[in-house]
């Protein structure tokens, strides 16, 4: 997303396949933002981080240590009179409960404030499933809920003009299935706005009991009626009359899903579609209902607030079932929902293996500075020198599926729930451990860390610092080098936690004896009385540069007792034999000491220069513009939908971005372009599923029965339940035989292939050996076997009416330079001669 800064720049009726937080992060900009505060929190990292990051000359923006601060940064951004906008994931909303539900009972006239929070509600990537939407009308604030990629786009100026309007802060309650999806925006002129100035005195911002008694009862009495009654004409709320004689009323990202399922069973009901949630178009809602003559359906995200609401005004709706745990439609759900009460005369047929998918948890990355950690604590278990982990959130939170990890519940209360433990059971003291990364500790961890010192709560607390915000994608933490602007931090989480008190050690993370060694030391202390916060230092593998990660070591297989106690790490991988070799997920753990090298008793990992086979390439020439053929609109289909399953790393997300370009180049472009990928845990080495679809299209989840052609970069992801049910009765599998073994999974317990291949013998497969196709071309890692899949994909119905140089044209303007130009081509054309 670095092209940010030029989208910014673009002409007023510009078309962007835009991610729904970039979309969101644009309206922020053409809205006339003055600043943007936040803290990092997938699904809605990415509005600062891969946006409003790059643009840092138009918005003063930044992250903050925790929410709760963010908050108040972007409360006194407001006061001050800039219009400002901060962001968070769910969790966050409630770790800054105090200070939203305060904000809402400022009255006074001052700059927007609008509070971005984006939902989970799978969840993914979050422990909440929550509805906040309880929590806001409660506390007075309007709901923004975006319907589709536009909405998100113009929810920014919406938001802003409400929020000065009615002196109020707004909710922009974003769905994570659109924050984290991309879809077709239309740029409007940009607008700039003053700021309000300041007052003689800043007294209105005082929130005495009796004046929050006051304030609250004008929140109640004007603020929400007016915003109502505004409401009943505003683009927020739209209206499609329907030939069928039963109507739906939704709200939110349901909008999309909806519609995606109406489009795949061929039904027009009327809809009504709201944009807000908090208040209601009451009116509105009552004309519409009474005008449908059959059934009323109601479909929104999250628990039953709009049913209950609509049921409030007497008005008979079709919603879910009691105790129902419906969080997310899915169009295969609503089409369910939908028959239970309509003859839709639609059957969805499902495919059921005896062959079971492959379970994949998510891993922490090849060379993640955790893993000696993970080691010694499964260790120390097995010789019942430890009875249990309490965790945090974040990627050490991935230490549970390593046998290092036991608990969990929010940001920063590793050590809160050990010590409560530990207070109730003093004999475990020595016997259990608490688990925090460095940013986690400086959001509010360091609170517990406080604590224990206040309460004398012998015992341990683990600290791992990687200097960075790892999982929501490499954020800047107190902890970290600079801020977002670059600026040297000159905050020390050692001299920080030595201020605390108690007893601190600092161990490298990467060596595994010195860990092991502090670990029993600390235990002992703990025996003793003592709290010890111990800091494991390793810089996050994804911050490491490349040069560093190209494996120097091989193995002398004369030494190797195959023993699999080098089987610790997705670099590795094992034969039926058991024997091991490297994978091209080997990162040499960073260039510091390879902890498998490290775990070897027998000397058979040994260091190599030229442990990295050296395959050169043909030589190239510079690629030079590649003309566009005119795609004849006629001979496109209505609409174009495919599907990918893979796992973490492998690149999936590159066909969605190749195909946007594709389709911008065609017809296409004027109708709709949607991008579907999964995101949060699932990356790091567990199951991913991405969509693309274009046409007379709505969803990134797309409807069973809808899709042209299902990709399989792995050959168990086929597996997965709901995936084959994706594809049309005609439709066609691309198969890459490419075989991933999970960490610590022995090759006879992976299923057999022959059995998968003959369960699809009825479907239209054609298979490729994309991987061993790219090595062939110089590619000695495979990360070009997804452009050898796109070049097979290319030349197949009905992808393949869209002609070669449209693809090639759109495949160079996402290749950074000649070399990356020169050797996807290569790969392109390999694959589109495999159906030739």
């Amino acid at each position: 997303m670095e092209r940010f800064n030029e989208i910014v720049e673009s002409e007023a009726g510009s078309k962007f396949i835009l991610q729904g937080n970039e979309a969101f992060a644009l309206g922020v900009i053409h809205a006339g933002f003055h600043a943007a505060d936040g803290y990092p929190g997938t699904p809605s990292t990415e509005v600062i981080d891969k946006s409003l990051k790059y643009v840092q000359d138009l918005i003063t923006v930044g992250w903050s240590v925790n929410e709760a601060v963010a908050v108040g940064v972007a409360i006194g951004h407001s006061i001050a009179g800039s219009d400002a906008v901060v962001t968070m994931k769910i969790p966050g909303v409630f770790q800054a409960g105090d200070a939203i539900t305060t904000s809402a009972f400022y009255t006074a006239d001052a700059g927007a404030l609008v509070i971005y929070a984006a939902t989970d509600y799978a969840p993914s990537s979050t422990q909440h499933v929550i509805d906040s939407r309880y929590f806001f009308s409660a506390s007075r604030l309007p709901v923004i809920e975006p319907r589709n990629h536009q909405d998100m786009y113009e929810a920014a100026w919406i938001a802003a003009d409400i929020s000065r309007k009615f002196n109020t802060p707004v909710i922009v309650l974003a769905s994570g299935i659109l924050a984290h999806s991309e879809g077709l925006v239309l740029t409007k002129k940009s607008r700039k706005i003053e700021r309000r100035p300041l007052p003689e005195k800043l007294h209105a911002w005082m929130l005495m009991p009796e004046i929050a008694r006051r304030n609250y009862n004008k929140a109640t009495q004007e603020r929400i009626p007016y915003i109502s009654e505004w409401l009943e004409t505003s683009p927020l709320v739209s209206e499609e009359k329907g030939n069928e004689d039963w109507g739906i009323v939704l709200c939110g990202e349901s909008d999309i899903i909806v519609r995606e399922a109406l489009k795949n069973i061929n039904k027009n009901p009327s809809i009504l579609s709201l944009g807000m949630t908090y208040p209601l178009p009451k009116e509105r809602i009552k004309k519409f209902t009474s005008g449908i003559k059959g059934k009323i359906f109601v479909f929104e995200d999250g628990d039953r607030y709009l049913e209950n609401q609509l049921r409030l005004l007497s008005i008979p709706v079709v919603g879910k079932e009691e105790n129902s745990v419906i969080t997310d439609w899915t169009p295969e759900m609503i089409i369910g929902q939908l028959s239970k009460h309509i003859d839709l005369n639609y059957k969805i047929k499902k495919q059921e293996f005896a062959i079971k998918a492959v379970s994949r948890p998510p891993s922490i990355c090849p060379g993640c500075p955790y893993r000696t950690f993970a080691l010694c604590i499964d260790k120390l278990k097995k010789k019942k020198k430890l009875y249990a982990v309490f965790g945090d959130i974040g990627c050490s939170t991935l230490l549970h599926f390593l046998n290092s990890l036991d608990t969990v519940c929010c940001m920063g209360a590793s050590d809160s729930l050990r010590q409560g433990f530990v207070l109730s059971r003093p004999e475990y003291a020595s016997k259990t451990i608490s688990l925090i990364g460095d940013s986690c500790e400086c959001h509010t961890g360091l609170d517990s860390t406080r604590n224990a010192i206040f309460r004398h709560t012998a015992g341990i607390k683990v600290i791992l610092d990687n200097s960075i915000t790892a999982m929501t994608g490499g954020q800047p933490a107190p902890s970290s080098k600079t801020n977002l602007a670059g600026v040297p931090n000159t905050f020390s989480l050692k001299r920080a936690v030595e201020a605390e008190g108690g007893r601190m050690v600092v161990v490298d993370s990467y060596n595994l004896k010195e860990v092991e060694k502090a670990l029993v030391e600390s235990l002992e202390e703990a025996e003793k009385g003592v709290y010890t916060t111990m800091i494991l230092e390793g810089l996050c593998i994804q911050e490491v540069e490349n040069k560093k990660k190209i494996r120097k070591i091989s193995r002398n297989y004369d030494l190797c007792k195959r023993c699999l106690r080098c089987n610790i790490c997705p670099g590795i991988e094992f034969d039926a034999d058991k024997k091991p070799s490297f994978t091209n997920f080997c990162t040499f753990c960073g260039g510091t000491t390879p902890v498998c090298l490290q775990c070897c008793p027998f000397d058979a990992i040994i260091y190599d220069e030229n442990a990295t086979e050296k395959t050169s390439p043909p030589v190239f020439e510079k690629v030079g513009e590649i003309g566009i053929l005119a795609t004849e609109k006629e001979k496109l289909a209505d609409s174009m939908r495919l599907a990918i399953r893979g796992i973490g790393g492998q690149g999936n997300l590159f066909f969605g971005k190749a195909l946007s370009e594709v389709v911008l180049r065609t017809p296409y472009s004027e109708s709709n372009i949607v991008k579907g990928d999964t995101h949060g845990m699932a990356q790091l080495g567990g199951p991913v599923i991405s969509t693309f679809s274009c046409g007379s299209v709505y969803s990134p989840v797309l409807a069973p029965g809808s899709v042209d052609v299902l990709i399989v970069m792995e050959i168990s992801e086929v597996l997965r339940p709901g995936f084959l049910e994706l594809l049309k009765p005609n439709g066609t599998i691309l198969f890459n035989n490419y075989l991933v073994l999970p960490v610590a999974m022995k090759r006879e317990d992976y299923p057999d292939v022959d059995k998968i291949f003959d369960a699809l013998k009825e479907y239209h497969v054609i298979k490729i050996d994309a991987n061993k196709i790219a090595y062939g071309l110089g590619d000695i890692n495979g990360k070009t076997a997804n452009v050898v899949v796109l070049g097979l994909l290319s030349s197949i119905a009905p992808f393949n009416s869209i002609p070669e140089n449209v693809w090639l044209s759109a495949l160079m303007a996402i290749s950074p330079n000649d070399y990356i130009k020169a050797t996807n081509k290569l790969s392109f054309e390999a694959g589109r001669k495999q159906n030739q």
